[in-house]
């Protein structure tokens, strides 16, 4: 099965550091670029791109390195975490051959996105962050229970257990959990479980939710002062409560947060056509001024 076959936005494969990495641009003009988090891949992007590309932006995703349909790696000194998927991000902007871009992440991808921002602010058109993580917001305390337990013993449960346990997991990221599309669960599920996916979610995703990712830049934030900043929130988010939205945009001068009603942390995949009115409207107002030539 082809890439495009099971996710409708890749259709390419790039090394980057020596590890394969799906990712796909679709349509033309001012470039975005799309994070996603843990444990989704880029196909929680699949219903907002088509709304981004008919408003006249080319937009530009990828599965992390150890998620959905980019490589797994064997090697366990793979860096897998935000800090080192901020280098595959690095890297793909080299193959994508892009100056400056408009940003956008959801969840751990907001991880990314935070550190590469903060070195990186003459790059960005803009920042867009969905639910993300930020300062010391994550694990939640529930999956700091499973953890205790032991990354080892978990990754060999039975599958019916894993994935019966996963997919109670991911349908709290919705506000109502019967409105979850039965077929996008199971892609979910799909990309987390079986004789690759199982372990993998544990040694490339929860082995690395380790808040000192985004506490090392946490106090950069405020470096944000000139990039058009975005925040965008489920207000019954019960990963990321929107407790820390309000964090987020009292640290960063200027940002703006838009908070949507009925709508848990995967925002992105339960109001999808809201999540790109609101970012194509804000990528409308931000005044994009090029670095002159150097």
């Amino acid at each position: 099965m082809s890439l495009s076959e099971r996710n409708p936005l890749l259709d390419a494969n790039a090394i980057v550091g020596g590890y394969r990495v799906a990712h796909g641009v679709q349509g033309a003009g001012e470039p975005v670029v799309l994070v996603h988090g843990t444990p989704s891949s880029s196909y929680i992007w699949r219903n907002v791109v088509p709304d981004l590309v008919r408003a006249g932006y080319q937009t530009h995703v990828f599965d992390l390195l150890g998620y959905g349909l980019s490589e797994r790696p064997w090697d366990p000194n793979a860096d897998t975490s935000i800090t080192g998927n901020v280098t595959i991000l690095e890297g793909l902007l080299d193959v994508w051959r892009l100056d400056t871009f408009h940003l956008v992440a959801h969840d751990i991808g907001g991880g990314v996105a935070q550190r590469y921002a903060v070195d990186n602010t003459e790059r960005l058109r803009s920042l867009t962050m969905i639910d993300v993580v930020s300062f010391d917001s994550y694990p939640s305390a529930r999956t700091r229970q499973q953890m205790a337990v032991g990354l080892e013993i978990l990754a060999k449960r039975s599958d019916e257990e894993h994935r019966a346990h996963f997919t109670e997991w991911l349908l709290s990221t919705h506000s109502d959990p019967a409105g979850f599309d039965p077929a996008a669960l199971d892609e979910y599920i799909g990309y987390i479980s079986g004789p690759i996916g199982q372990p993998s979610l544990f040694q490339h995703q929860i082995t690395h939710y380790d808040p000192k990712h985004t506490l090392e830049v946490g106090d950069r934030l405020n470096e944000l002062v000139d990039t058009p900043v975005q925040l965008i929130w489920g207000a019954d988010d019960a990963w990321q409560v929107v407790d820390w939205a309000h964090r987020l945009n009292r640290a960063i001068p200027g940002s703006e947060l838009h908070i949507i009603d009925e709508c848990g942390h995967f925002a992105p995949e339960e109001r999808p056509h809201e999540v790109a009115s609101l970012i194509t409207d804000f990528l409308g107002r931000s005044a994009y001024a090029p670095t002159p030539a150097r």
